[in-house]
C-alpha cells in the first residue's frame, strides 16, 4: 500500500529523473491502474526561465507534457509494485496536445493523469494540466517501459 501524500524522495523510488530535470513535486491522489494527480511549484528560479523568456518567462510546453509523462510513470510504476527500482517509460507516441494558457512563475500545477489501457509494458494515457481550475494543457500519449 502507498501511503499518500508522495513527496519528491518517495517520488525518486519510482523514477529515475532527478535535478533539474525531475518535473514533479507531489503526488496527492494514487489509483493504480486508474488515476494519479500530482502538483508542480512553478518558481522563477526555475532553471529553463534563464533563456525562455527572460522577459516573459513562460514555462516551455515540452517540458509541461513531460511533466505529465513522469505523473504517468509514477502511476505506472506504483500499479505494477515497482518501487526502490526506478523504472524509465519512453514516449512512444504523443496525440492531441493543446496548449490553452501560459504556464509562469508562481503558479501551481496540477497534473491529473488517467490510464486509458495497458498491456504489459505498453501505457496510453490521457493527462491535463490545471493552474487552479482553468485548463492550461491537454495531450494524449502511449509510452513503453523498457
Amino acid at each position: 500500500m502507498i501511503k499518500l501524500p508522495l513527496g519528491i524522495n518517495e517520488i525518486k523510488q519510482f523514477l529515475p529523473h532527478r535535478s533539474p530535470f525531475l518535473l514533479i513535486d507531489k503526488v496527492i491522489t494514487l489509483t493504480p491502474y486508474e488515476k494519479c494527480i500530482a502538483y508542480k511549484a512553478v518558481s522563477y528560479n526555475e532553471w529553463f526561465f534563464q533563456g525562455h523568456f527572460p522577459e516573459h518567462p513562460v514555462m516551455p510546453g515540452v517540458l509541461i507534457i513531460e511533466a505529465m509523462a513522469q505523473s504517468s510513470g509514477v502511476l505506472a510504476c506504483a500499479s505494477i509494485g515497482n518501487s526502490q527500482n526506478p523504472k524509465s517509460m519512453l514516449f512512444a507516441s504523443i496525440s492531441n496536445v493543446r496548449f490553452r494558457k501560459q504556464v509562469v512563475p508562481g503558479d501551481l500545477l496540477r497534473f491529473e493523469v488517467f490510464v486509458d489501457n495497458h498491456r504489459a509494458k505498453i501505457w496510453k494515457f490521457t493527462a491535463n494540466a490545471f493552474v487552479d481550475d482553468t485548463l492550461v494543457t491537454e495531450s494524449g500519449f502511449t509510452a513503453m517501459m523498457p
